[in-house]
C-alpha cells in the first residue's frame, strides 16, 4: 500500500527483530528499529541479517521497515555510516531516520529519509526547510500543541508526512536539546548514550536559597498519552502515530501497539477517506490496557494546552493500579482488601517516605468476600512502613502477562477466492483487498461426483482452509458444470500452490517508498548563524548547512568548543508553574498580581547545581 495523503500509519517500536514482528502481527503499519550501530540507544542494536529478516516479513503485509541512525556522527564516523547505509538499503528498509544532516552530503543510496525528533522540529520554518531538502517524513517535537502542528502542516508540501509521538516516555528536555549527561558523565544524548540525570533526585531552591521542594524527581515528567487526541490530532495533520519504545519489552509493545490499533480501527470504520497503511486485519486474543504496562503516569503534554501536573514527582519507578488497601498484618502475610482477582507472582507496590516499595506476591488466596491473604517474597518485618490502612497498588499482573506471553494476536489478509473449471482440468484464483491476484491450476482427468452435494460442501471444506497462511477466506465461489470428483490432497495442493502465488505475488507489487529529491537551488536555511545547539559533530554537516546558505556555524557541544557555561538543557517544563509560582498564573489575582516574580531557582543535586 502506498502512503497518501489520507493514509494513517502506526508506527510501533522494536528492540529486536523478534519483538518487530510481534508489532506487526499486533497492527504496526511500520516498525523503527536500530541497526548494528549509529542507533541512538547503545544497547538495542540489530544485525543487517536479522532486520532483511523482519523486512522480508513485514512486507508480506505491505508494511514498513525504518531503520534508525539517528546519533550525531564524529569525522571517523561518516565512512562507516554510509556503508551501513547502503546495507540497510539492501536489506531492503524502507527509510532511514537520521539526526545528522552530514549524511545528506555523503553518497547515499536512493533510500527515503525522515527526520529524527532530535532535529527539534517545532516551527513551519524548520520544517518547510527539511521538506525542501529531502525528507519525505518529519518527526514532530513532542511539546507542540494541536494549533502548532496544523501550522506546521500549512507549511510543508502536501507529500511530506507529520510522524508524532502518542505514547510512551517523555524527554523533559526538547530532543536534541539536552546535553545534562554529557556535562555530567562524558555520555550524549545525541549518541545514544544517555545518563537519565532527568530521572534523579533534586531539591528546588529559591533565589534566597529556600527550599521550594526538596528531594523529589523534578525533572521527571509523565509518560506521554494521546488516546483521547488521536481524532484532533489526525484533523491538525499527523498521519504517523509513533509509539515510543525502543528499550521496551514484548509485552509492552503488543500491549500500546494493539490498544492504538484498536483506536485507528475505530477512527477507520468511522471516516472511509481516511485509509490504513498497511494491509490485514489483526485480532487480537487479549484486552489492551496501557495502565498495565511500565508507565510513570499518563499526560497529553501540551498537546491541548500547558498543565501544572505533568510532572512524575514522586518517583520515575511504575507504581502501578491502585488495588486495595491493607486491612491485617501477621508473621508471614498480610490481607488486602480489594475487588480485583490476584494472582500468584503478583507485583505489588506502597509509597513510603516518598518512595515506592516493591514486593512480589509469593501466594495468594481468596480468604472472604474482596478479601486477600498474601505471603510475600519477603518477611513481611523487613517491609518499611507495612500498617494497616496502607493503599496497595499492582505493578505486575501476573496472570494478564502471562496471557500475552502466549500467542497474543494475529494478523490475516482478506481475499476472495474462486474455483474454476478449465479445459483440462481446475484452476483456483484468490483476490485480496490491494487488488492483487494469482491463480494456480490443475490439470485432472473429470470424474463425475458419485455424492453431487457431498462433494461440493467437501470441496468448499477444503478449500477454506487458509489457517496456516496470512490469508483469510471472505467468500468462495465455484463455478464447475457438474460435481466432479476431486481427492483432497490434488485441492490441498492446488490450494497452497494458489497461496504461494498470491504471497509472491504480494512482495512483487510492494514498492518502496521512493528518495524525495531536494529542491533546487538548495533551499536556504531559516537563520544564518548557528550555536552549539544545531548539533554540528563533523566537516560534512559543516558542509551541509554552509551549502544551505549559513554563515557561522558552531561546533556541537560535544566537540568541547563552547568556552564559560552553556545551558544544558531546552525545555517547556516549567518547575515555577508546577508548583503556582509563575508570575502569569498570579496575573489578575487579586492581592497576588505582582507579588509573584520571575527570580532565578535552583536544582541541587549532590554537588551538582543547574540555575
Amino acid at each position: 500500500m502506498s502512503q497518501s495523503a489520507n493514509t494513517l500509519e502506526l508506527l510501533a517500536p522494536a528492540k529486536t527483530a523478534e519483538i518487530g514482528r510481534a508489532a506487526i502481527l499486533h497492527g504496526a503499519d511500520a516498525v523503527y528499529i536500530g541497526g548494528p550501530s549509529f542507533g541512538a540507544r547503545e544497547n538495542a542494536g540489530n544485525t543487517v541479517s536479522e532486520i532483511a529478516a523482519l523486512v522480508e516479513f513485514a512486507h508480506r503485509y505491505h508494511a514498513r521497515i525504518f531503520a534508525t541512525l539517528n546519533t550525531i556522527l564524529h569525522d571517523a564516523e561518516l565512512e562507516p555510516a554510509r556503508k551501513l547505509v547502503h546495507e540497510l538499503h539492501d536489506a531492503g528498509v524502507d527509510a532511514l531516520i537520521v539526526q545528522d544532516m552530514g549524511l545528506l552530503e555523503l553518497d547515499l543510496p536512493p533510500i527515503a529519509l525522515h527526520a529524527s525528533t532530535q532535529c527539534d522540529i517545532r516551527t513551519p520554518e524548520k520544517a518547510r526547510f527539511l521538506a525542501d531538502v529531502g525528507f519525505s517524513q518529519i518527526v514532530l517535537a513532542r511539546e507542540l500543541s494541536l494549533r502548532e502542528i496544523a501550522a506546521i502542516r500549512a507549511a510543508v508540501p502536501e507529500d511530506t508526512v507529520l510522524e508524532h509521538f502518542i505514547h510512551g516516555a517523555l524527554c523533559v528536555a526538547f530532543s536534541g536539546q539536552c546535553y545534562i549527561s554529557h556535562a555530567h558523565t562524558g555520555r550524549s544524548a545525541n549518541r545514544g548514550d544517555c545518563s537519565q540525570a532527568c530521572r534523579l533526585p533534586y531539591t528546588l531552591q529559591d533565589d534566597q536559597g529556600r527550599v521550594v521542594a526538596f528531594e523529589k524527581h523534578l525533572l521527571s515528567v509523565k509518560d506521554n498519552n494521546q488516546s483521547d487526541n488521536l481524532e484532533a490530532l489526525i484533523d491538525a495533520g499527523v498521519r504517523s502515530f509513533k509509539i515510543e519504545g525502543r528499550y521496551k519489552d514484548a509485552g509492552y509493545v503488543k500491549n500500546i501497539t494493539g490498544h492504538y490499533r484498536l483506536l485507528l480501527d475505530a477512527i477507520l470504520e468511522r471516516r472511509p477517506e481516511l485509509l490504513p497503511a498497511s494491509s490485514g486485519r489483526t485480532q487480537l486474543f487479549f484486552t489492551p490496557n496501557p495502565d498495565k504496562t511500565f508507565h510513570r503516569g499518563s499526560t497529553d503534554y501540551f498537546a491541548t494546552g500547558r498543565r501544572a501536573d505533568i510532572g512524575a514527582f514522586d518517583t520515575p519507578a511504575f507504581v502501578g493500579l491502585p488495588l486495595g488497601t491493607v486491612t491485617r498484618i501477621g508473621a508471614d502475610w498480610f490481607e488486602i482488601e480489594t475487588a480485583a482477582a490476584l494472582a500468584n507472582g503478583d507485583g505489588l507496590t506502597y509509597m513510603h517516605k516518598r518512595e515506592v516499595v516493591g514486593v512480589q506476591a509469593n501466594t495468594v488466596a481468596a480468604v472472604g468476600k474482596a478479601l486477600w491473604r498474601i505471603v510475600p517474597n519477603e518477611p513481611v518485618a523487613a517491609l518499611p512502613g507495612l500498617r494497616p490502612g496502607t493503599p496497595i497498588s499492582r505493578n505486575r499482573d501476573h496472570a494478564w502477562e502471562q496471557g500475552l506471553n502466549r500467542t497474543s494476536a494475529e494478523r490475516r489478509i482478506d481475499i476472495w477466492a474462486r474455483f474454476d473449471e478449465t479445459a483440462d482440468g481446475f484452476a483456483l484464483t484468490l483476490h485480496d483487498g490491494d487488488g492483487i491476484s494469482a491463480s494456480a491450476s490443475l490439470a485432472w482427468e473429470k470424474q463425475p461426483a458419485r455424492e453431487a452435494e457431498r462433494a461440493e460442501a467437501t470441496l468448499r471444506e477444503q478449500l477454506a482452509r487458509f489457517g496456516g497462511s496470512d490469508f483469510a477466506l471472505l467468500e468462495l465461489t465455484i463455478a464447475w458444470s457438474q460435481p466432479w470428483f476431486l481427492p483432497a490432497s490434488a485441492v490441498n495442493k492446488l490450494r497452497r500452490e494458489a497461496v504461494e502465488r498470491l504471497e509472491a505475488a504480494r512482495l512483487a507489487a510492494y514498492r518502496r517508498p521512493a528518495r524525495k529529491a531536494a529542491a533546487e537551488p538548495p533551499a536556504i536555511y531559516p537563520e544564518a548563524a548557528l550555536s552549539y545547539l544545531a548539533n554540528v559533530y563533523n566537516p560534512a554537516a559543516r558542509a551541509f548547512y554552509a551549502r544551505h546558505g549559513v554563515k557561522l556555524i558552531a561546533a556541537a557541544y560535544e566537540a568541547h568548543e563552547e568556552p564559560g557555561e552553556v545551558s544544558l538543557m531546552i525545555t517547556k517544563h516549567c518547575l515555577r508553574y508546577s508548583f503556582s509560582l509563575c508570575p502569569k498564573q498570579a496575573k489578575g489575582v487579586t492581592g497576588v498580581q505582582g507579588q509573584v516574580r520571575a527570580e532565578p531557582m535552583t536544582l541541587v543535586n549532590g554537588n551538582e547545581r543547574l540555575t
